[in-house]
């Protein structure tokens, strides 16, 4: 009963931050969804918000909640969901995703954790052609 609950297991979707250079400026830090399934995911909705604790004061830190909304993603398909900024990469950075496969909905939390964002620490990801990281 408690599997019931908890829905089906997530597999195959992850989630990736990319460094997408800008000519003549700083880079910019991008969150993608990718969907490495074999079916099509629809009707994706995304939550993300940032938190942690000031090193300084001890005051916890909070982010605002942002949401996408994505119709539909193929198989093989990235979708941009949202730029981070790199002030961001010392908190913990959750997303929330939802889906649907058939009729059948999915969730799952995926959190890029404090301080682990390091640019210099990127590796290639071709299936978005750029420097980053990925979780799943």
């Amino acid at each position: 009963m408690k599997e019931d609950i908890l829905g089906p297991k997530v597999e195959n979707v992850e989630l990736a931050l990319v460094e997408l250079p800008i000519e003549g400026g700083d880079p910019e830090y991008v969150v993608f969804l990718i969907n490495n399934r074999d079916d099509i995911m629809e009707g994706i909705i995304v939550a993300s918000t940032g938190y942690g604790t000031d090193s300084q004061t001890g005051e916890k830190i909070q982010t605002s909640t942002l949401r996408k909304g994505i119709e539909v993603m193929l198989p093989g398909e990235a979708a941009r969901i949202e730029p981070i900024m790199p002030e961001l990469f010392r908190l913990s950075n959750e997303f929330w995703v939802s889906f649907w496969v058939n009729e059948t909905m999915y969730d799952k939390r995926f959190v890029f954790e404090a301080r682990t964002i390091d640019p210099a620490k990127f590796d290639h990801l071709p299936e978005l052609n750029a420097r980053g990281i990925k979780i799943n």
